[in-house]
């Protein structure tokens, strides 16, 4: 069986380009005994796989060059030499491996997969159910800790992240204002995910004033996504006791110079502030608690969801790409 697989070609410097992937024919033999073939169906991108480019120490290891890069990804089986498995079942990857590799056939092991119910739209294992979500939902409330009447900003408040973070925080009874790029981001976060207040931090050269006119009583939860001068005019405004989870530095992940900005050791003091960076992978054992909780949320009409979707195997570097000048709303997704 032929199928194409997408490559990391080279590393990148900076912003990648097209040359960082290469797109390759191969021959995927059958399946052998506890294999499964499957046929992706949607892949995630995600902005943390622009460090797996890097040949950088980290919470996890670099792609490698000249093999197939990889992400989350729904897939429905194909072919089953695992009793555990029959043809048509959706799973995802499991059991100890978070991702497939990006090619339009793929053999992974029964042990590694996982069924889902095909009762729910796949794609939110990807999104508001999955890393994303998640990351969301242990970020504000085991680090945030939010309190009813406090004041919560998000950075990077229109992505998969961002408007989950925004929508649990207001379930808490916080004052919300999400900052994002562009004028309908911001009245969408508004208008349909009842953000009290957002900014638009495209071409706004007074960031500090906008964050003051939005937040009068200042910022008592800075839920970090994006880093850089966004981070740095939010900081101006921290109350006493404020805590910041950083969940993603997006802003930065392209430089090739070291960035410098204000030194937030300060504030820190004079402030007495937590700020603590996390991973998803950090609350691997309460998956399910996370899962249980947005799922009543998402049933009950708490937590509403969008999804950017962008069709063909070939427009995953694209997509990918995408997220790093704001071309997506929610989750991005790539249907195969």
């Amino acid at each position: 069986m032929k199928i194409q697989q997408i490559l990391l070609n080279e590393r990148p410097e900076g912003l990648p380009s097209p040359d960082t992937f290469k797109t390759v024919s191969v021959e995927l033999p059958a399946p052998a005994e506890g294999e499964v073939l499957l046929q992706p169906l949607y892949f995630s991108v995600d902005p943390y796989m622009r460090g797996r480019m890097n040949d950088a120490r980290s919470y996890i290891p670099p792609f490698k060059v000249q093999e197939p890069i990889e992400s989350g990804g729904v897939a429905t089986v194909v072919e089953s030499k695992d009793a555990r498995f029959s043809a048509g079942d959706l799973v995802m990857p499991g059991g100890g491996k978070n991702f497939f590799p990006w090619a339009t056939g793929i053999l992974f092991s029964g042990d590694h997969l996982r069924k889902i119910d095909s009762s729910i739209p796949p794609t939110y294992y990807l999104g508001v159910l999955g890393m994303p979500g998640l990351t969301a939902y242990f970020g504000l409330m085991d680090i945030g800790k939010p309190k009813s009447g406090e004041t919560v900003v998000i950075s990077g408040a229109a992505g998969a992240v961002g408007l989950v973070a925004g929508q649990i925080a207001k379930l808490q009874g916080c004052r919300v204002v999400g900052i994002a790029g562009g004028e309908e981001k911001v009245k969408l976060l508004t208008s349909d995910f009842n953000f009290d207040a957002a900014i638009n931090y495209k071409g706004n050269t007074h960031l500090g004033t906008a964050v003051a006119a939005a937040c009068p009583n200042g910022v008592d939860i800075y839920f970090d996504n994006v880093g850089g001068d966004i981070s740095d005019a939010v900081m101006e405004h921290l109350n006493f006791f404020a805590r910041i989870p950083v969940c993603g530095q997006i802003a930065l992940y392209n430089s090739t110079d070291v960035p410098m900005g204000p030194r937030i050791q300060p504030t820190l003091i004079k402030f007495s502030v937590l700020m603590q960076g996390f991973t998803i992978g950090n609350y691997a054992h309460r998956y399910m608690e996370g899962m249980q909780q947005l799922g009543e949320w998402i049933r009950a009409g708490k937590i509403k969801y969008t999804e950017t979707v962008i069709e063909g195997f070939d427009q995953l570097p694209t997509a990918l790409l995408g997220l790093f000048s704001g071309q997506n709303s929610g989750k991005m997704i790539v249907k195969v």
